[in-house]
């Protein structure tokens, strides 16, 4: 046992499905650690969640690509007398356009974030989630179970995700960890803007959903233990299809869709 209090740690938690989870942690009893870059956000939402009656989160500003971003949350916490309990990986950004002429730097900070980051953050508080029978949350995408023409280094990225965070649920089953991957569709959050897709071609109106629905998937998951969590049933559906149909045929069916999506006005 440990005699530090047990908190649940939010990276992204600035807006979209982050501050979701947020909402969703501290709804059910939860204690918070909100981390991302933006501080104002953070401490807007951590009022927010305070005026439920929820205890005051925890506000980490911290700049996830620098490196050894693990041990500056855990010192943080410490200071605080909190050890990790859950871990939500949900802070990564996609870019659209074909990877050749994306700029380089930016698809290499994409696969930082979204991949090194991650790994690392996953890794990191292993033992206190052990200690305080926790688990983990990494927000992965449907992109995962694709290639992905035009998002290449994206789609790739959340195939590390999904891989990882599987392998991850059967290593760690044994320590009493439960993990999952959260695989959304598309949402309609600030991810679009920064990936640069129109508005209006984040994805067929029967596979959208909100933030919030999805992030009530995702803790329903992880606390059920489940492995993987899609959530909404068209999507299930979808990613069984991808399973049965050949390779090549996907290939040209996302190649043609993200150019329709690209093409399209804001």
């Amino acid at each position: 046992m440990s005699n530090l209090r047990p908190v649940t740690v939010i990276t992204g938690a600035s807006a979209g499905i982050g501050a979701a989870l947020a909402r969703v942690f501290a709804r059910n009893g939860h204690e918070l650690a909100l981390v991302a870059r933006r501080e104002e956000r953070l401490h807007a939402l951590a009022d927010e969640i305070a005026a439920t009656g929820a205890p005051q989160p925890v506000v980490l500003a911290a700049d996830l690509f620098k490196p050894g971003v693990a041990g500056v949350i855990s010192d943080a916490l410490r200071a605080q007398g909190a050890e990790p309990q859950f871990v939500v990986n949900n802070a990564g950004f996609g870019l659209v356009g074909l990877a050749a002429d994306l700029d380089r730097d930016e698809q290499l900070q994409m696969i930082d974030l979204n991949v090194r980051v991650l790994t690392e953050l996953s890794l990191a508080f292993v033992d206190s989630l052990a200690r305080q029978r926790g688990g983990l949350l990494n927000v992965g995408s449907m992109a995962g179970f694709l290639p992905g023409p035009r998002m290449a280094v994206y789609y790739a990225t959340k195939a590390y995700v999904l891989s990882f965070t599987e392998a991850l649920h059967s290593e760690l089953k044994p320590r009493g960890i439960r993990v999952s991957v959260l695989c959304p569709g598309p949402v309609p959050t600030e991810f679009a803007d920064r990936a640069g897709l129109s508005k209006r071609a984040i994805g067929p109106s029967y596979l959208i959903q909100s933030a919030d629905d999805v992030a009530e998937a995702g803790y329903r998951g992880l606390m059920d233990g489940r492995r993987t969590v899609v959530p909404g049933a068209a999507n299930k559906f979808i990613t069984f299809l991808i399973r049965l149909t050949p390779r090549s045929l996907i290939l040209s069916f996302v190649d043609y869709r993200q150019k329709r999506r690209s093409a399209r006005p804001t």
